[in-house]
């Protein structure tokens, strides 16, 4: 057993860095939760800031903490919750307030992202969306303000009403609360702004929204590092983020790109999902890999973040977008409509959703 008089700071925090949030494959120290350490005698006092209301989780990982700090030397471990508070980013030199804030009555806000276009990131977002709308109240927000693709997933083609207050009302569909620019835009004029004009829109979307009270907002992003990117980091305090990628490494290089960026503003990566893994034949259910390599099992090791599902090529799939039903709704006993469900349940269990209502 270790001697009190050696267990410093250093060594309790290095002790915490074995041990994972419950859920990941990521310590709690790596993921910045631990937020002081101070020792008095043969006790210790520890403060962690994690942004879930999942009790389990909390309980389950303070048990963890406080039988590892016992194993190693101290008679009492004090363990402390604190709210997420407004959190800074640094470069060198230059320090950036993060003036994040919440959405009134939305429990968890999760951002579907990929550094790359072309990966069925919207196709993705709209069926993950559809399975948690089964259980919860979801909410679908498509922030690609240059090429809209939720109007075609849900197949709605008009504008949304106003309240008496002009905020705009979502669109109700498939258990889901829908926005989209391409619901404004219905003329599908081509849309050409400026960065400063995209952030404004970007942030109407999060204040001037009826969403009500949602337990997931789920957020379709547009490929990159942009404008829209920048704005959703510094002005919303997102639950985390979940990577979209493929298999091949020519996509993976642009992945790494948008997933390093929402590390370096201290929003947690939850995960990763590889679409178009590998081609099923329906006849005679044979797998065919269609891309080289391994991409989503690649990030989610560098990310240390579960790899949470492969969703693979189905003719159906591609059919469900085109002709505005979320595959998962329509084609119930697939393979992939069970993927998705694993994928959803993974994510209340890692984001600690606090569900009030189920629909």
């Amino acid at each position: 057993m270790e001697n009190i008089n050696k267990l410093t700071i250093d060594k309790i925090r290095s002790i915490l860095q074995n041990i994972k949030y419950p859920g990941f494959s990521r310590d709690i120290v790596s993921f910045g939760m631990v937020k002081n350490i101070s020792i008095k005698g043969n006790s210790a006092d520890i403060d962690l800031q994690i942004n879930s209301k999942n009790e389990d989780n909390l309980m389950q990982l303070k048990n963890h903490i406080e039988e590892t700090l016992h194993q190693n030397g101290l008679n009492e471990v004090n363990i402390y919750f604190q709210k997420p508070t407004p959190q800074s980013s640094s470069t060198g030199n230059e320090q950036q307030s993060l003036n994040q804030q919440s959405i009134p009555g939305v429990d968890n806000i999760i951002a579907i992202a990929s550094g790359k276009g072309g990966v069925g990131k919207s196709t993705v977002a709209v069926n993950l969306a559809a399975t948690l709308g089964k259980k919860y109240r979801v909410g679908l927000l498509d922030l690609d303000i240059y090429g809209p693709s939720l109007p075609l997933l849900v197949n709605i083609n008009t504008q949304p009403q106003m309240t008496e207050d002009n905020k705009l009302i979502p669109y109700e569909k498939y258990n889901m609360h829908l926005m989209s620019f391409g619901f404004i835009n219905a003329q599908n004029a081509p849309t050409i702004w400026r960065g400063p004009m995209v952030s404004r829109m970007t942030q109407q979307f999060f204040e001037d929204v009826e969403w009500g009270d949602l337990d997931f907002l789920i957020l379709d992003l547009p490929p990159g590092t942009g404008d829209i990117q920048l704005t959703l980091v510094q002005k919303l305090a997102l639950t985390g983020a979940i990577i979209v990628t493929t298999p091949q490494k020519l996509a993976l290089l642009d992945v790494k790109k948008g997933a390093d960026m929402f590390n370096k503003v201290n929003t947690p990566v939850m995960g990763v999902i590889e679409n178009m893994t590998h081609f099923m034949c329906p006849h005679c259910n044979e797998m065919t890999k269609i891309f080289p390599g391994e991409g989503g099992k690649e990030e989610s090791s560098r990310l240390n973040v579960p790899l949470l599902g492969r969703i693979y090529l189905s003719p159906e799939l591609t059919a469900s977008t085109e002709n505005g039903i979320p595959y998962v709704l329509k084609y119930k006993d697939s393979p992939i409509t069970s993927e998705f469900s694993k994928i959803a349940s993974q994510i209340y269990s890692i984001s600690g959703a606090s569900i009030h209502n189920t629909v």
